[in-house]
C-alpha cells in the first residue's frame, strides 16, 4: 500500500500541530464565507437550480432549502464557491485545494454523521493529498489543467476516508476519479472567462461519484498521481501543506492581485484619486498579463481581469464583490482606466512565477508626471499570513450581508468549537437558504 492510501485513513486530530488545527478552521472558515459571498451570482443560481431540479435525491444543498443527488449537491457547493474568485489557494499547483474538497467531505460527512473532529481531520488529511496529487499532475502534463482535474481525486481521497472504505476501494476510487476528472485546460478559461472557471464543481461531483461507484465494487485504472509519482508524496504528517495556502483580500483571480496591491499603494503614497491618472500601466507575469479582458459584460470576465480590477481599486480604493457586477461594469471612469491601461511581460516576474507572483505599477499623471512603485506580491501569502482579524473581517464582509450577521456569528462559533462536537453543530447552519 502505497503512503499516500496509508495517509488517508490513518492521520488523527491529535497527530496534527496546533498550528495546523487552527488552520484548518481558517481554511473552513474563509470557504464558507466565499461561499455566502457567492450565492447572489447567476452561477450559483443556475447551478443550484439545475441539481435540485435536474438531478433531485435527498443530499441537502449548502446554503439552499432543497437537496439533489449527493455528487450533484457537491457540483453545486463547489460551484458556488468557485463563482466568487475569493477562496484559498496553493502557489505550486496554481489553484485550489479546499474548493473541490470541502463539497465532498459535507455531503459524505452529512451521510455518515460523523463527528467535528472526523470531519476536520478529512480536511487536513484532504489538504495535505490535494497538493501533492496538483503537485504531481502538473509534472506530468505540459498543458495547465484546472484544480478540477486533481481535485476529483483529492474529493474521493476524502470522501473514501469519511464513508470508511477498505485500502482497496479506496485505490480504486482514486482512479476513477483520476480517469474520469475534469481534465480543463485553465487557460481556455482565462482567455474567454466564462461560468466554467475553475473546474472545482465538477471536480467534485466526479469525486463523489467515484466514491459512491467504488463502494459498490466498480474498478478504476490506477491514479497515476499517486502510484506512480512516489517523489511527491514525501513529508506526509510532517511538511504540512495546509499552512503553505493563501488567502485572498480580493474576490479576482490571484494573477491579478499583485497589480491591484500597486496600484492601491501608489493611491495611497501620493494621495491620488482616479482623476488624477491619464492611465494605469501594470509589469507582471505572463499568465497575469493573459488576464486580458478590459471591459467585462458579467462578473466572470471581471473576475479574471487584470485591468478592471486594478481601475476599480484606482477609482474606488477597494475591491470587493459588489464591484464586479451590475453597475460597477458601466462605470464610465471605471472602463476608462480599464480600457486605458497598459499591460506588459516581465522576465524576471515570468522566472519566478508560480512560487511568486509579482508586478510593477506606474501611474501616468494628467500633469505630466509619472509615479512608479517597486515590485509587490499579493497580500496573504503563506509567507506573510492574514492576521487572524483581517481573516475574520474579510469572512464577515463576505457572509453578513448574505446571511445576516447573527447567523454569520453562529456559523463562526460553530467553526471554532467543532472538534468538540458533531457535524451537525455546523451544518444545521448551512443546509438552509439565507
Amino acid at each position: 500500500m502505497s503512503d499516500a492510501l496509508t495517509f488517508i485513513h490513518t492521520l488523527r486530530w491529535d497527530d496534527l500541530p496546533r498550528r495546523v488545527q487552527a488552520q484548518a478552521k481558517r481554511c473552513l472558515r474563509d470557504l464558507i464565507g466565499v461561499a455566502a459571498g457567492g450565492l447572489g451570482t447567476d452561477l450559483s443560481r443556475i447551478i443550484r437550480d439545475h441539481a435540485a431540479e435536474d438531478l433531485p435525491g435527498t443530499a441537502p444543498m449548502l446554503f439552499d432549502n432543497r437537496a439533489a443527488a449527493p455528487a450533484a449537491a457537491a457540483m453545486a457547493a463547489g460551484m458556488t464557491i468557485d463563482s466568487l474568485d475569493g477562496h484559498d489557494g496553493y502557489n505550486p499547483s496554481k489553484g485550489h485545494i479546499g474548493c473541490p474538497l470541502l463539497p465532498a467531505l459535507l455531503v459524505f460527512g452529512h451521510q455518515a454523521q460523523v463527528s467535528g473532529q472526523a470531519f476536520l481531520t478529512a480536511l487536513v488529511m484532504g489538504y495535505e493529498f490535494g497538493a501533492r496529487a496538483a503537485e504531481a499532475q502538473h509534472a506530468t502534463c505540459p498543458d495547465y489543467h484546472t484544480s478540477g482535474s486533481w481535485g476529483a481525486a483529492t474529493a474521493a481521497a476524502g470522501g473514501a476516508r469519511l464513508l470508511g472504505l477498505s485500502a482497496e476501494q479506496t485505490r480504486q476510487a482514486l482512479g476513477i476519479a483520476e480517469y474520469h476528472g475534469p481534465r480543463s485546460q485553465m487557460m481556455r478559461c482565462i482567455d474567454w472567462p466564462t461560468m466554467v472557471k475553475d473546474g472545482s464543481g465538477w471536480g467534485a461531483m466526479c469525486g463523489v461519484s467515484a466514491v459512491q461507484l467504488a463502494r459498490r465494487g466498480f474498478t478504476g485504472a490506477p491514479a497515476i498521481t499517486v502510484e506512480q509519482a512516489p517523489q511527491v508524496w514525501t513529508g506526509l504528517g510532517e511538511d504540512w501543506r495546509i499552512l503553505r495556502q493563501y488567502f485572498k483580500p480580493y474576490p479576482v483571480c490571484r494573477w491579478a492581485q499583485a497589480p491591484v496591491e500597486g496600484v492601491l499603494a501608489l493611491r495611497r503614497a501620493h494621495g491620488l484619486t482616479s482623476g488624477d491618472v491619464d492611465r494605469i500601466e501594470v509589469e507582471s507575469f505572463h499568465e497575469s498579463i493573459r488576464l486580458a479582458t478590459a471591459r467585462p459584460r458579467t462578473t466572470e470576465e471581471a473576475q479574471y481581469s487584470t485591468s478592471f480590477p486594478c481601475a476599480v481599486a484606482l477609482v474606488r480604493g477597494a475591491l470587493g464583490p459588489e464591484d464586479l457586477d451590475g453597475d460597477s461594469l458601466r462605470d464610465p471612469e471605471i472602463l476608462r482606466l480599464s480600457e486605458g491601461l497598459i499591460m506588459s511581460e516581465d522576465a524576471h516576474a515570468n522566472a519566478v512565477f508560480p512560487g511568486t507572483r509579482l508586478a510593477r505599477v506606474r501611474l501616468h499623471l494628467r500633469d505630466g508626471r509619472v509615479v512608479q512603485g517597486d515590485w509587490v506580491q499579493p497580500r496573504w501569502d503563506a509567507e506573510a499570513p492574514p492576521t487572524e482579524e483581517e481573516l475574520a473581517g474579510k469572512y464577515r464582509a463576505l457572509a453578513d450581508p448574505i446571511l445576516g450577521p447573527e447567523r454569520a456569528r453562529a456559523i463562526d462559533k460553530a467553526i471554532g468549537q467543532l472538534e468538540t462536537g458533531p457535524l451537525t453543530a455546523l451544518t444545521d447552519l448551512l443546509y438552509r437558504a439565507p
